[in-house]
């Protein structure tokens, strides 16, 4: 089978999903009512609180949200064959994921932008409150250094791709000077400069190996953690609008560009699907994930179809932001149908390879042998990406190589396969790397708001001693765990 009908079908149903299912909850579960003020508006401090630009704050929402999940969940689910795994992205997203996302943001945004955990603790009891604080915490102090794990193992040694990721921070902080204060309300003048140049980033990156810059910029695993974690406590302090916004919009313009790309190149290419409809690992005992189709398709794809992770972000740093109430339809149901759109195309991109390439990329030599499957353009994928791809589990390089296959199939693109496979692996890293400042921001957040229960001044998010405080605690957690985890 090939490609073609599940992406058109993904996207018309998405859109379908989008045009009636979100207005319908809209305007009979929400009940949206711009008349409403939002916190944005009433708790105005132009340092957390901002009426924000809908784009903007969806390109801002879409980065933050989209993590490893939808690019290397799929992809590991790919085992169990495309059929899945497209059926779960698909309906998932329309009836649960985006729903959820959608919903969390409304509340949030009417009591006052504050936590899960507040609104818990007002809704139903403090106790509720406290453990739901407890609980989110250890999540997130989990969930970012697991992401962290990605970047590291992503960036070390990598000057091309630190190079691009530094540059970005600049480059943001320019944008949002831009948009706020220098040419206030221009946002095509400042996203048209910022666009162009992280394009010019990506490009200028591919010439930092081998030149005098590459020694700046080639760093090991213990300076990207530092790195990390020094990029944590700036974009959680600078106020939203100078650095976190911008740059997580500038972020989203190449992932939703990219992935534009990727559908355009799906329906061009049409790669035929390799991997079976429903593999022999359905009923269990598979190489990659050793349990049955059910549950564990729905564990391995969770950020695609529904997160939980969203609902820190939802009541967190976006509703915050939201400049009217009707604007959270856009952001919080259509940013979250964009992910399960990167889903659906990471799933084809795996499933382009050959089952003997997938999973030899995605296992140990040892494993690989005991399946019997052989390989069959392996060597020729390594020559031409320019690095042994084999043996190398996570998903991520098999989702650069099916990636890269589909960009090459483009006309006129068709000799640069080790450009695009090493572009995907730095797009990979920047999906994760936004979820992180975010994550971080949402964490002191949160640790201002336990910490008000004991002390009041700490629940001021505006009071610069408490952020600093607050953040020192998240990046110091998280950072620990990261610093001391396997490469």
């Amino acid at each position: 089978m090939h490609a073609l009908p599940l992406i058109l079908t993904a996207l018309c149903v998405m859109a379908i999903a989008y045009r009636y299912y979100s207005a319908f909850i809209a305007a009979k579960i929400m009940v949206l009512d711009d008349s409403r003020i939002t916190p944005a508006h009433t708790l105005n401090d132009g340092q957390n609180y901002q009426p924000t630009n809908k784009w903007v704050l969806f390109g801002h929402h879409f980065a933050a949200i989209s993590g490893a999940g939808p690019l290397i969940g799929p992809v590991l689910a790919a085992q169990f064959g495309f059929l899945p795994g497209f059926l779960w992205l698909v309906i998932g997203v329309v009836i649960a994921g985006a729903v959820h996302d959608f919903t969390v943001l409304v509340a949030s945004v009417r009591h006052d932008g504050k936590s899960l955990a507040a609104i818990a603790r007002k809704e139903i009891s403090p106790l509720a409150g406290l453990i739901s604080s407890i609980a989110i915490l250890v999540i997130l102090v989990i969930a970012l250094a697991g992401l962290g794990i990605a970047v590291v193992n992503a960036l070390s040694e990598s000057s091309w791709g630190t190079f691009t990721i530094a540059m970005t921070i600049p480059i943001a902080l320019l944008v949002g000077l831009w948009m706020y204060r220098i040419r206030p309300g221009k946002i095509a003048e400042a996203s048209i400069m910022g666009v162009v140049l992280v394009v010019g980033a990506v490009l200028a990156g591919s010439l930092v190996p081998g030149s005098f810059l590459a020694p700046w910029f080639t760093l090991s695993r213990d300076g990207i953690v530092l790195a990390l974690v020094v990029y944590g406590f700036i974009a959680s302090v600078l106020p939203v609008w100078l650095l976190l916004i911008p740059r997580d919009y500038l972020s989203s313009y190449m992932k939703i560009g990219t992935i534009a790309v990727l559908v355009l190149g799906v329906i061009i290419v049409n790669p035929e699907l390799r991997m079976p409809s429903v593999t022999a690992f359905a009923a269990g005992g598979g190489p990659i994930i050793p349990g049955k189709l059910f549950p564990f398709l729905f564990v391995t794809i969770a950020c695609g179809a529904i997160s939980g992770f969203h609902s820190l972000i939802g009541s967190g740093t976006t509703p915050k932001l939201v400049n009217k109430e009707s604007d959270t339809r856009f952001i919080g149901y259509g940013a979250m149908l964009m992910e399960g759109l990167v889903g659906v195309v990471a799933l084809i991109a795996a499933c382009s390879l050959e089952p003997g390439d997938y999973f030899a990329i995605n296992l140990s030599a040892q494993k690989f042998a005991q399946l019997g499957i052989p390989p069959v353009h392996l060597e020729t994928l390594s020559r031409e990406v320019g690095e042994v791809v084999a043996g190398r589990p996570g998903g991520a390089v098999s989702l650069a190589v099916g990636f890269a296959y589909i960009f090459t199939g483009l006309p006129g693109l068709e000799r640069l396969m080790s450009f695009w496979y090493h572009f995907a692996i730095m797009f990979e890293a920047l999906f994760i790397l936004t979820t992180i400042d975010a994550g971080t921001r949402v964490m002191r957040f949160m640790v201002q708001e336990f910490g008000g229960r004991v002390w009041k001044p700490m629940e001021r998010t505006d009071w610069l001693p408490g952020n600093v405080l607050a953040t020192t605690l998240v990046v110091c957690s998280w950072g620990y765990f990261l610093s001391g985890s396997p490469g």
